[in-house]
């Protein structure tokens, strides 16, 4: 059953991993389905940068009645991150001491702020066992961290398209981007529709890394031989940025976009390596064959590190966004993945 929008509020102190904290925090969630008698059936899944915490709206092949994860047989969670803009604290939320949005003055947070956050709802939520925590991109951040952070609750960890640490390309990305909505001068006015001319610009710049450019010179190749101006690519390029405009803010995307920048599991822990050898859970990593992104050498690197692991590369045009348009092939990797580790118990 989806209950809609939940929010839980922490009237705690919320503290933070670089120091200060947050007095009180909103989470804002949604749930699909009820934990069964044995408290083995939860699905926790962990939503990408711009993406919100009701998973079937974006991820509508995998999380569904009669899809991989059915609200029917399981008990499937997501929580919009912190900083977002879809029901937990973020910058345009109040800062209770001041009574105005947060905007450019919201504390900067990590990944491993937003698993606290996580902690903080699962305890909540009275779930004691995960059956699969899940994520692509910067949701597989999350999972990593959480897996990492707590190893005695998780049987199985499903990452796609993602990363032990967040590359210098990737960063670079990133930088790019923020650079984009820091030349709007309104970024500074902070007020509700400021920096929103460069973050259309910054999304602009993201779609260049979600995809690539074979995937560009097919779905935006032009027949006319005549045509000197209006160009599908550059007609694309614009309506996302619009699209991102009409359901985003530019303070949230500035903010997480550095939140994903401090991704590094190897931290504080010795070593990346180090850290990956923690995880207890069954893992999974999928990797997509045309993402220069998060390339799959990097789920490959992730496999090679985790005890039970395994790793599989689908084969996309889709580049990065494979883990979002390729939902027939994951579903059916991810059931195989489930099948093998049945018959391993039985065994």
């Amino acid at each position: 059953m989806n209950k809609g929008l939940q929010k839980l509020k922490y009237e705690k102190a919320f503290p933070l991993e670089l120091g200060g904290s947050l007095p009180g925090i909103e989470i804002g969630y949604h749930t699909y389905g009820n934990i069964n008698a044995g408290g083995d059936n939860v699905i926790w899944i962990c939503h990408a940068l711009t993406a919100n915490s009701d998973p079937p709206e974006w991820w509508p092949g995998l999380v569904g009645e009669g899809k991989l994860w059915d609200p029917d047989k399981h008990f499937v969670v997501c929580a919009n991150m912190l900083g977002s803009c879809y029901g937990s604290t973020g910058p345009l939320s109040e800062n209770p001491e001041t009574g105005k949005p947060w905007y450019r003055d919201f504390p900067q947070v990590t990944i491993r702020d937003q698993v606290l956050m996580l902690e903080i709802l699962r305890e909540h939520l009275g779930i004691s066992r995960i059956h699969t925590v899940t994520g692509g991109s910067m949701g597989g951040h999350q999972a990593l961290e959480w897996a990492i952070h707590r190893p005695d609750i998780f049987e199985h960890v499903v990452l796609l398209a993602s990363n032990a640490a967040l590359s210098p390309w990737a960063i670079a990305f990133n930088q790019s981007q923020r650079m984009a909505i820091e030349a709007d001068a309104s970024y500074f006015e902070d007020q509700p529709e400021g920096g929103l001319a460069g973050m259309k610009a910054a999304r602009s710049i993201a779609l260049l890394s979600y995809r690539n450019g074979h995937a560009y010179n097919i779905r935006q190749y032009e027949t006319d031989l005549n045509k000197t101006g209006n160009f599908k690519a550059s007609s694309y390029q614009r309506y996302q940025g619009d699209k991102l405009a009409r359901r985003f803010n530019a303070y949230s995307y500035h903010l997480i976009t550095r939140m994903m920048d401090t991704h590094n599991l190897g931290r504080g822990r010795g070593s990346i390596e180090n850290a990956l050898s923690q995880i207890q859970a069954k893992t999974l990593a999928i990797g997509v064959s045309s993402d220069i992104l998060f390339p799959p050498d990097e789920l490959r690197y992730i496999s090679k590190h985790i005890q039970d692991s395994e790793f599989v590369e689908i084969d996309s045009p889709f580049g990065h966004d494979g883990f979002l348009v390729e939902r027939e092939q994951i579903a059916k990797i991810v059931h195989k993945f489930y099948q093998y580790q049945k018959n391993e118990k039985r065994a």
